[in-house]
């Protein structure tokens, strides 16, 4: 029985080391015996650099063999990966080494990028192996965490959930809240050896992460995409991709990509698994992904503190239903009635979430680990939702993000997902602002390519579906919206990146 996650990678070399593992973008495939090898010189360069057990190892990461295997590497010897990604600024990664206090900083620099310009700053040196090419920058006078017996109780993963600007927030998650999702996510999925997962979301992400310890737990294979891109993605459907996990973002760019090719659905006969997290979901929309792929879109809710998978749909293709679904192996749910922006009277109250799955707490942070987990260990997520009569979760939007207008609640999930019914908008990001004596909802779309499509389209499109007090005041039409590397829209950032755009 595995104790650790890098037992995932051993077993895997173990049953089937011929068997592909990692299909990287550059070309290069490693096999699980292969695979094995590449974390076992890992952690003798680790170990080189003096990192010990209790450590915690930065990871500057694009998708690529060498981050998998250092971050396996880490763990295989009782040290805690921080997975971070490697576009993000100068002074972001500073806060985040500052804060993690880490033993070595590890940089993907074998995917040209800004994981280069990084290492080149912290003077990290070349280092070689079966894995491939890193950069590591040992750093002395680190304070290590004292090594625990339990894979309860041994970090293996920080992950920062708001690091790069404020004070910074890393959750920490064990081997076993690791180990518990990635079995939840292939039993989910009914990964078997011989899939081939497509993964395009980023390793520095809990849903990245999770996937690729799923597929080690499965034996499978996994094509591993350092940068998005929906022609590769298209073209990795048509060859020998099986199951594809992504966010909205990347599936709508799939579509729109594929029908300028005059290629309105998928034919490829591979695929039997395709989901759809991070977002909301609305029933043209999912009608549309159905249609194209051919097969049911499932959905699915978690977040970093929870490693991952929550909850997820089992529907058929048709199913109408827009839910997250019902709760994964191990996860149990319950609502809040007395949290911020709860409405208990429309059964609407904060998520919360138990199981074996939900983080240790915040990496030396006992203050805000209270603030979030009970006594009995469930996680207050911030999040409010509903439960139909079905039992299935319905995200209805954050208790911070809600917006409150002439003193009604108004709910960007809903807004969003309204505007996303118009064909021409490729994704769509609501948020309130602050006005005299109230609040105004605003919107932001992506629109699709040479659409022409204008505010006054969208405006009369709102007013068969939403309410007056929930239409925005202002719409921005855009051919971009500011995003993480996941796709998903930085709301945080929308008024002050189009603030040229919208009246004081």
């Amino acid at each position: 029985m595995p104790q650790r996650l890098h037992d995932y990678v051993r077993k895997a070399a173990a049953a089937a080391p011929g068997r592909v593992a990692i299909l990287a973008e550059d070309g290069r495939a490693l096999s699980w015996g292969e695979m094995w090898l590449a974390v076992t010189e890992a952690r003798a360069c680790l170990e080189e650099a003096g990192v010990r057990p209790g450590d915690r190892v930065v990871l500057v990461l694009e998708n690529c063999p060498e981050i998998a295997a250092f971050f396996f590497a880490a763990t295989m010897m009782e040290a805690a990966a921080v997975a971070v990604n490697a576009r993000m600024t100068e002074a972001e990664l500073a806060r985040i080494i500052a804060h993690a206090d880490p033993a070595a900083v590890v940089f993907s620099t074998s995917v040209p990028g800004p994981a280069e310009a990084h290492a080149t700053a912290l003077q990290a040196g070349e280092v070689r192996g079966s894995f491939g090419r890193v950069h590591l920058a040992p750093r002395a006078g680190s304070l290590p965490d004292v090594p625990q017996r339990r894979a309860e109780d041994q970090v293996a993963l920080l992950l920062y959930t708001s690091g790069t600007t404020g004070t910074p927030k890393a959750a920490m998650l064990t081997h076993a809240n690791l180990m518990a999702a990635a079995r939840a996510s292939a039993e989910l999925r009914g990964m078997q050896s011989g899939d081939m997962t497509y993964l395009a979301l980023p390793l520095s992400h809990i849903f990245g992460l999770v996937t690729l310890c799923a597929v080690c737990f499965a034996q499978g294979s996994i094509r591993l995409e350092a940068r998005f891109s929906a022609e590769r993605l298209h073209a990795a459907l048509m060859r020998d991709v099986t199951l594809l996990p992504a966010v909205p973002q990347m599936h709508a760019h799939l579509f729109h990509y594929a029908r300028a090719q005059g290629m309105p659905r998928y034919d490829g006969g591979l695929l039997r698994y395709v989901s759809s997290g991070g977002a909301p979901l609305d029933p043209a929309w999912k009608r549309e992904a159905e249609a194209f792929y051919g097969l049911p879109l499932q959905n699915g809710y978690g977040l970093t503190e929870t490693a991952a998978g929550v909850c997820a749909t089992r529907s058929a293709i048709g199913d109408g239903d827009v839910s997250v679904g019902l709760p994964m192996r191990g996860s149990e749910l319950a609502l809040d009635f007395d949290a911020a922006g709860a409405d208990p009277a429309q059964g609407i109250g904060e998520v919360l979430v138990r199981g074996p799955q939900v983080m240790k707490g915040y990496f030396r942070d006992p203050g805000q680990s209270a603030a979030v987990l009970d006594a009995d260990g469930s996680f207050h997520t911030g999040d409010l939702g509903r439960f139909d009569d079905r039992g299935r979760l319905h995200i209805v939007g954050r208790s911070k993000e809600l917006i409150i207008r002439s003193g009604f609640n108004v709910y960007p999930a809903e807004v969003e997902a309204a505007l996303t019914e118009h064909p021409a908008v490729i994704v769509a990001g609501v948020v309130g602002r602050r006005v005299a004596g109230n609040e105004e909802v605003l919107a932001f779309v992506k629109a699709a390519p040479r659409s022409g499509l204008t505010e006054a389209a969208l405006r009369a499109h709102l007013e068969a579906r939403l309410a007056p007090y929930k239409r925005p005041a202002h719409i921005v039409i855009a051919d971009d919206l500011p995003a993480a590397p996941t796709g998903k829209i930085l709301k945080s950032k929308l008024i002050s990146h189009f603030s040229d755009l919208l009246p004081d």
